[in-house]
């Protein structure tokens, strides 16, 4: 029996991708992200996600998931700086359309970043957060080769803290 990975490829987010992240913002998608964000908390998201695509911050990469061979956007994925427990690291998020979801796609994405990060050569490490209560985000970090540090209180959205499992995966071993 033959087990075929789904192919994607990650693009720099752009002005186009409003459309994207509102699709990403449906209630399902986020109920383990303190629920759906407003317009407006949407329309600065974006603009973020713009400048960090375009290197105008130098601090992250935002990217939208495409599927192969039909070019189909199917998610987000990216990395950005941040301080943890007093050390500049990556940290990294994602989100699959749900008609999407179950497919490996986001394995596919996370590789992908794994190996962009990688060629910044900018911090050792790339963390992920997700909530203790996601267990497919769990298990994506696990599959990706991340390394669980522990549980963690985390903030997100601002003001709403939640309880987090810290993954770690280490950027300078392949």
């Amino acid at each position: 029996m033959e087990i075929r990975a789904p192919r994607v490829r990650l693009e720099p987010w752009s002005e186009t991708d409003l459309g994207l992240l509102r699709a990403t913002n449906a209630p399902e998608l986020m109920t383990h992200l303190g629920g759906p964000e407003t317009e407006e908390q949407l329309l600065k998201r974006h603009n973020r996600y713009v400048d960090m695509s375009a290197d105008r911050t130098g601090r992250g990469r935002m990217f939208r998931v495409v599927l192969l061979p039909d070019g189909e956007a199917v998610g987000t994925i990216g990395f950005w700086e941040k301080t943890w427990q007093g050390q500049e690291v990556y940290e990294t998020g994602w989100g699959v359309l749900g008609a999407f979801q179950g497919r490996g796609i986001a394995a596919a994405a996370a590789a992908a970043l794994v190996a962009q990060a990688r060629a910044e050569k900018k911090h050792r490490y790339l963390h992920a957060f997700p909530s203790v209560d996601n267990p497919p985000s769990n298990r994506l970090c696990r599959r990706a080769g991340f390394t669980l540090q522990g549980e963690c209180d985390f903030e997100y959205p601002a003001g709403h803290v939640m309880r987090c499992n810290d993954w770690r995966l280490d950027l300078e071993r392949d």
